[in-house]
């Protein structure tokens, strides 16, 4: 869901996705950029961290091993010892005030939100009588709103060239980026190694029980 549609075509999606629904669809933006046409089999590739992200490295591991499920479907399989490709992750998660609030309603707590990653801090409004954080129902207008970005960046060996970048971005209600984030890590790899130009909408469905995670 994009901040771009109407309220009526969100309702209804949030409303689809509520009762009985066993599946529910991560929506992301993608925009890659590709330098190679092919990529031999069994290509390996090792990680590679900035020394921001080398400072929070167990959070870093979390979305390398995202990622790493991701490069696998797409045939690359991570070697440390001899790799082909560095790939260098990351992600951004930001908690802001829903699209539906209404900006006359000020009563209730607020709370805050975090960056996953090295994104930053966000300060949102949270609603804590139900909604999303209970049974699935269409969410308060004050529930918090989750804008999320992931990439991935292939650097060729050797010559330290970039072959591949690719991001993916997604907004919407759901809290769990445990279940949110590794299949944006796939919507961006979609197509590798030549992606469609420009930005595309990759859709992706999931079971309704890992929105809940």
């Amino acid at each position: 869901m994009k901040r771009a549609f109407s309220a009526l075509p969100a309702l209804l999606l949030v409303a689809t996705l509520s009762g009985c629904a066993t599946s529910w669809v991560v929506d992301s933006d993608v925009k890659s950029f590709s330098s190679i046409d092919t990529v031999p089999a069994g290509a390996t590739y090792r990680f590679e961290r900035l020394p921001s992200q080398q400072a929070n490295g167990e959070r870093q591991a979390s979305l390398e091993a995202m990622a790493a499920a991701a490069l696998e479907q797409v045939g690359l399989r991570r070697d440390d010892a001899n790799p082909r490709y560095t790939a260098q992750i990351s992600a951004r998660v930001t908690t802001t005030l829903s699209p539906w609030a209404d900006p006359w309603l000020w009563d209730g707590p607020f709370g805050y939100g975090y960056g996953y990653g090295y994104g930053p801090y966000g300060y949102g409004r949270r609603w804590y009588g139900g909604g999303w954080y209970g049974a699935p129902m269409i969410p308060q207008a004050s529930n918090p709103w989750y804008e999320r970005e992931v990439g991935v960046v292939l650097r060729e060996l050797g010559s330290n060239r970039v072959v591949y970048e690719t991001r993916a971005r997604n907004d919407g209600p759901y809290t769990s980026s445990a279940a949110v984030l590794p299949v944006m890590f796939q919507a961006a790899l979609q197509g590798f190694p030549k992606p469609p130009e420009g930005v595309r909408r990759v859709n992706i469905e999931l079971p309704t029980a890992k929105k809940q995670q």
